[in-house]
């Protein structure tokens, strides 16, 4: 096959769908879902939230709260008071959700105008997201499969 047919602008739906099988053999659809989800994680979800960087009161617009970060952590289990990172296949076991805490850092102001005070808050955990397995935000990511075993 020359470069300009392989190159050339599918034009049917029918084409298209004839396509499918021959990406799914050459990619694979986990590995094409694990990479959308992992750009998702480390880029779109951050693109979301800092389009409404700063939420501000309409009454009083001194008074603000604004995203400083915004960042997926590693699903965590509490265990007698202490917590661990934990595997998909402990929540499985354990009838679990394989989530991981959505956390923020916020800046935000309070008071009256002639008294404003301006703070940080750090780590403030706002939602749990579920985690695909081996996905980047996974305690499993780039660990080969004795690793993946031993978890």
């Amino acid at each position: 096959m020359d470069k300009e047919s392989l190159m050339a602008l599918v034009k049917t739906v029918v084409d298209k769908f004839q396509l499918v099988p021959e990406f799914r053999k050459v990619r694979g659809l986990v590995k094409q879902h694990l990479d959308y989800l992992n750009y998702f994680f480390q880029t779109d979800i951050k693109r979301i939230v800092f389009a409404n960087v700063r939420i501000q009161a309409t009454r009083y617009p001194y008074i603000y709260i604004r995203f400083l970060d915004f960042r997926i952590g590693k699903p965590p289990i509490t265990m007698d008071g202490s917590v661990e990172d934990t595997s998909p296949q402990t929540c499985r076991l354990s009838d679990q959700m394989y989530a991981a805490p959505i956390m923020v850092n916020i800046g935000y102001t309070q008071g009256s105008p002639d008294n404003l005070v301006r703070e940080i808050n750090r780590n403030i955990i706002i939602e749990k997201m579920a985690i695909m397995w081996r996905s980047c935000c996974c305690v499993l990511y780039n660990r080969d499969e004795a690793e993946r075993n031993r978890w």
